[in-house]
């Protein structure tokens, strides 16, 4: 099924930024979520069950339902392969790439996967606060790197002052351009703002598992530097969860030109839509993270009240104004019927499999 593909998160930042504190937060807040996690590195990730520094080929168990794997660039596809098979029942696949890597031929060759079992779940640059000036001193491919990423973390902001942290606020929304920019302490980001948490049998959404009593306070980074623990970080005020429910069919067009041009903050958008007339016998599950777009078409469950229901994810968006302009996508009665031609700006972003692609 379409909707069972599995978000490929590439996650990105020089030496000491945080990325490996930012990937122990993930896991140690996965709860029933299982996670792949593909180490680019020969770094140790700090579990103590994983010590994987130099085991390049090698798969580890992490005893919470999650695996993780050290390779190198060139083995990516043949891993991706491996973690994606139906036995390892992932959620996500987290890939946690050198300090001195080049994100983008990461990204390049994830969104080039002949594996249709992935979709790609975007670009996490993660930055030093306390160092960032100096970070783009030694390494200015810093400034190639940030207009890329889908999100920015800005790590380590207990360390600096209000002033220098608006600062690095500044430089960095200049050059990540759209990306959404959030702060963070001890690398503690919400994971829904990645991916999708699996709420375990048993446990109600929202309620604090053990995981996050023991480790929700964090503790000090795990790239050097004492952290500070009396800082008390939610994550949860960083970002706004926006829900629209609609029983009339979106105008595909109007749609595509809100998807087109959404505003800067907007992370990732989820959900189904239902176009209506432009194709009565298909939903249409839509994934956004970042500038990435993808539309994936299925048949209408048999029975099933036909809605478009879309969840928009982001930091500093206006709530009202998206609910406003997604309200206007919706059809205005029978002489608003879209036309075939409509659906082109849809169809662009639906994957076409080899036995669907023209002859």
């Amino acid at each position: 099924m379409t909707t069972q593909q599995i978000p490929v998160v590439v996650l990105a930042g020089f030496l000491g930024a945080g990325k490996t504190t930012l990937l122990n937060h993930l896991l140690r807040s996965a709860r029933g979520t299982r996670i792949g996690v593909m180490v680019n590195d020969f770094g140790d990730i700090g579990i103590d069950a994983m010590s994987v520094a130099g085991q390049v080929g090698s798969t580890v168990s992490l005893g919470n339902g999650c695996l993780c794997c050290a390779v190198d660039a060139s083995e990516l596809d043949e891993y991706l392969e491996v973690l994606t098979r139906p036995e390892s029942r992932l959620d996500v696949i987290v890939i946690e790439a050198s300090g001195l890597a080049e994100p983008q031929e990461l990204v390049r060759m994830v969104l080039a996967s002949e594996n249709e079992r992935i979709v790609y779940g975007g670009l996490v640059q993660v930055v030093d606060a306390a160092e960032f000036s100096a970070t783009r001193q030694r390494h200015p491919e810093t400034d190639r790197h940030l207009p890329i990423a889908d999100l920015v973390v800005v790590n380590k902001s207990d360390r600096v002052t209000g002033d220098e942290l608006r600062a690095v606020h500044e430089t960095v929304g200049g050059l990540a351009g759209k990306a959404v920019v959030v702060d963070a302490t001890h690398g503690r980001i919400d994971p829904e703002l990645l991916f999708d948490r699996v709420v375990p049998e048993g446990e109600i959404a929202g309620q604090m598992s053990i995981e996050d009593i023991l480790y929700g306070d964090g503790g000090e980074d795990g790239d050097g530097g004492g952290g500070s623990r009396g800082a008390h970080a939610h994550p949860h005020a960083t970002y706004e969860t926006v829900s629209l429910t609609a029983a009339t069919p979106l105008h595909p067009r109007r749609l595509m030109a809100f998807l087109d041009a959404r505003p800067d903050g907007l992370y990732r958008i989820k959900g189904f839509v239902d176009f209506g007339a432009a194709d009565p016998d298909n939903r249409y599950t839509v994934h956004a993270v970042g500038r990435f777009l993808r539309f994936y078409p299925e048949r209408w469950p048999e029975g099933e009240e036909r809605l478009s229901q879309l969840v928009l994810i982001g930091s500093g968006v206006d709530a009202a104004g998206l609910r406003k302009e997604l309200a206007e996508c919706e059809q205005q009665g029978p002489q608003d019927a879209p036309d075939e031609p409509s659906m082109w700006g849809v169809l662009r972003y639906v994957q076409r499999t080899e036995e669907e692609e023209p002859a």
